[in-house]
C-alpha cells in the first residue's frame, strides 16, 4: 500500500531553521507530483510548496517564498522542506502529499480530496 510518513518536527526558536522529510513507499516516486501544505489549529489546511513530477520545476505559496526549499531524492524516494528563519506563524502540523498530475497544486488545491495521497502530519512549533 501506500505511505507517506512525515519526519523532522519539533520545536525551535523564531529565527531557526528545520528540515522535514517525507519517506514515500508503494508509489512510483518520480511520476508523482509531491507537496507540503500545513494546518493550525483553527484553520484550514494551506499549501506551502510543491515538488514538480519529472524534474520540472518548485513552487511556493507567498508567505514560504525565500525561507523555505522544497527537494527531492529520488533515490531514497524521500521529500525534503528546509525551512529557514522561522516565525510563529509558521506553527502548524506539515503534512506531505502526492498527486499523480501537477497542476492539482495550482487548481482545487484547497480540496483535501483532490490529492492522490496524504501523510499523517509532524508538528512543527515555532516559538517567540
Amino acid at each position: 500500500q501506500v505511505q507517506l510518513v512525515e519526519s523532522g518536527g519539533g520545536l525551535v526558536q523564531v529565527g531557526g531553521s528545520l528540515r522535514l522529510s517525507c519517506a514515500a513507499s508503494g508509489l512510483d516516486f518520480s511520476t508523482y507530483a509531491m507537496g507540503w501544505f500545513r494546518q493550525a489549529p483553527g484553520k484550514e489546511r494551506e499549501y506551502v510548496a510543491v515538488s514538480l513530477k519529472g524534474g520540472a520545476g518548485e513552487g511556493y505559496a507567498d508567505s514560504v517564498k525565500g525561507r523555505f526549499t522544497i527537494s527531492r531524492d529520488v533515490a531514497k524516494n524521500t521529500l525534503y522542506l528546509k525551512m529557514n528563519s522561522l516565525k510563529p506563524e509558521d506553527t502548524a502540523v506539515y503534512y506531505c502529499n502526492a498527486d499523480k498530475s501537477s497542476s492539482t497544486y495550482y487548481i482545487n488545491r484547497n480540496n483535501y480530496d483532490s490529492f492522490d495521497y496524504w501523510g499523517q502530519g509532524t508538528q512543527v512549533t515555532v516559538s517567540s
